[in-house]
Order: structure tokens, then sequence, then C-alpha cells
């Protein structure tokens, strides 16, 4: 929840190469106190069915800026073990183009910001939601 004096973040993941949520993707959050400072690690959490994080930590006063870190890899990993069997779904590609998403952007106090992450085994996109 945002405060006067803080800032707040959410995210969800949507799986675009298949229309649905993304569950069971670990997301770090990262905060700095101006360009010149150095990385804060606050936590994390894993996205739920749903493809949402509901309980990320809550960002300190006078957080300026905000990294989310996804570990999209291990998701995908198990998304292409589940289709193995599936002939019309293998894949001779190397496996995980982005094995990681990092999305860092700036914010200011009493804002809240809603980050989605659209995700595809090569591309993602994200976007200031609301």
């Amino acid at each position: 929840m945002s405060t006067s004096t803080t800032a707040s973040v959410s995210t969800h993941i949507l799986d675009t190469s298949i229309g649905r949520p993304a569950g069971g993707v670990a997301v770090r959050l990262a905060a700095r106190s101006g360009r010149a400072a150095d990385w804060q690690a606050l936590g994390g959490s894993a996205t739920d069915a749903d493809g949402r994080c509901k309980d990320l930590p809550a960002l300190p006063e006078g957080t300026t800026h905000v990294r989310l870190d996804f570990a999209v890899e291990p998701y995908f990993e198990k998304k292409a073990e589940a289709q193995q069997d599936a002939p019309a779904n293998r894949d001779s590609g190397p496996g995980v183009f982005f094995p990681e998403v990092a999305i860092t952007f700036a914010v200011v106090p009493g804002e809240h910001y809603h980050v989605p992450l659209l995700l595809n085994p090569f591309g993602y996109s994200v976007y200031r939601g609301s």
C-alpha cells in the first residue's frame, strides 16, 4: 500500500503464447534512492495460479527507482517438460531465449505502480497498468 511518503508496486504475468497466467514464477524486488545509489534487495515472492504476486515487500521511504527481476527460465523449462510428449509442441530451438527479465522504473511517493509482464518464449513486453 502506498502512503504519502512511499510508493507501492504490484505485478502479474500473462503467458501470451498460451493466453493464460504464468504461475510459479519467482519475482525479486529491489529499490534504490537516487540514480547513483546502490540497489537494496527487498525480498520477493512468486506468482500464484492467476499469475499475480500479491505479497511483494513494501518499498522503503525515499525510493526513487524499483527493479523487478522475473526468473522465467524455470517456468518455461517446466512448461516444456509438460509438453515433451506432444509432437506438435516439440521445439528444436535453444531452450529458453530470455532466462530472466529485469524491469527497472522510476517511482514517486504516494503512487501505486502495477507493472504487468506479457511473456512468451521469444519476447516480452511490459507497461504501467492500473
